[in-house]
């Protein structure tokens, strides 16, 4: 804490000086720290700039809301080991505001104070910047891959192994079961849903479905190509009330906490899906993830991406896509 309260106030100062004191760097660095006045009028009018202080590259808000997010994000990390600084901002930004309106806050500084001291704040604030939560088949493309590609894929593997990183919710990783159960692959394949907090992993583990949501599924299930009802794959209570996933597909669901940002490969798998975890990355995050992805993947693996890879990525002679003008690629090297 007292590291962050440090860096606060040499943010708030603009003492570059009392910043590199606060984070233990070494005297000399110095020389290669701008203090933030200074590159702020050097730069006047062209919104936010880029400190180097010590060979580290910082971002120097230009207004008080980019402070109080900047700030907001730090403390995020610094007391709850939640890692959002390299998120694309004005996308972390839209969030922000969000849970801060709906909260009926003022300010995002406001929102930091509960978030330091109010636990379901905080939750709330990880849920916001979270995945968008998914509804089972709810894109009709991401499903017509999947039925391709799981065929294709896995059906020469032992024992496959797929990873939801970043899983967009229940529902995302029982749409994954249901596809597997239809491609007789169900049995022998074990998915990894992994998600950023032990709160919405509890979430996961208790969830169900109101028999009139899954009602309403079942119109995304035919329009993604299904065939007979969606509920043949649920157990429903015995009040009639709520459905939850087959024993049999549910226990071939592995959840666990992981962290996309800071953590390491945890296993070899032949399918990563990574598509919806991708778009909120600031280039240098979507960069280390799509590294980790690659470490991660099986040889002759198929890599669901949100976009297709730059010509000019390192990565790209690893891959070919599975089909032309589509974000889904095999491992080939």
């Amino acid at each position: 804490m007292s590291t962050l309260f440090a860096s606060i106030k040499a943010a708030l100062r603009g003492d570059a000086e009392e910043l590199l004191r606060a984070e233990a760097l070494p005297p000399e660095a110095l020389a290669d720290a701008a203090p933030p006045h200074a590159a702020a009028g050097a730069n006047r009018g062209t919104g936010p700039v880029i400190i180097s202080v010590g060979g580290e590259r910082r971002h120097s808000p230009a207004s008080v809301e980019e402070l109080e997010l900047e700030l907001l994000l730090e403390a995020l990390f610094q007391c709850h080991g939640y890692d959002y600084r390299g998120y694309e901002r004005m996308v972390v930004l839209r969030k922000v505001q969000g849970i801060r309106a709906e909260l009926g806050l003022s300010t995002i500084s406001a929102l930091q104070a509960r978030v330091l001291h109010d636990a379901v704040v905080c939750d709330a604030l990880l849920r916001a910047l979270y995945v968008a939560p998914a509804q089972m088949f709810d894109d009709a493309l991401e499903v017509s891959m999947l039925r391709f590609s799981l065929g294709v894929c896995l059906h020469g593997v032992a024992l496959p192994r797929v990873w939801l990183a970043d899983c967009a919710g229940v529902q995302q990783a029982w749409t994954l079961a249901v596809l597997l159960e239809q491609e007789h692959l169900a049995q022998r394949t074990e998915i990894y849903a992994t998600v950023a907090s032990d709160a919405m992993l509890a979430e996961v583990q208790q969830a169900s479905l109101p028999m009139a949501r899954l009602g309403e599924l079942q119109g995304n299930y035919i329009r993604s190509g299904g065939t007979g009802k969606l509920i043949d794959y649920f157990d429903v209570s015995a009040d009639g009330m709520r459905a939850v996933l087959k024993p049999h597909l549910n226990s071939r669901i592995t959840w666990a906490q992981y962290n996309l940002v800071t953590d390491a490969s945890f296993n070899e798998f032949q399918m990563i899906l990574g598509q919806r975890a991708l778009p909120d990355f600031g280039p240098s995050l979507r960069k280390r993830v799509l590294q980790l992805f690659d470490d991660s993947l099986a040889p002759f693996g198929t890599l669901a991406l949100d976009q297709q890879l730059d010509e000019h990525d390192p990565l790209l002679r690893h891959y070919r896509p599975l089909l032309a003008h589509q974000s889904w690629y095999k491992r080939i090297a």
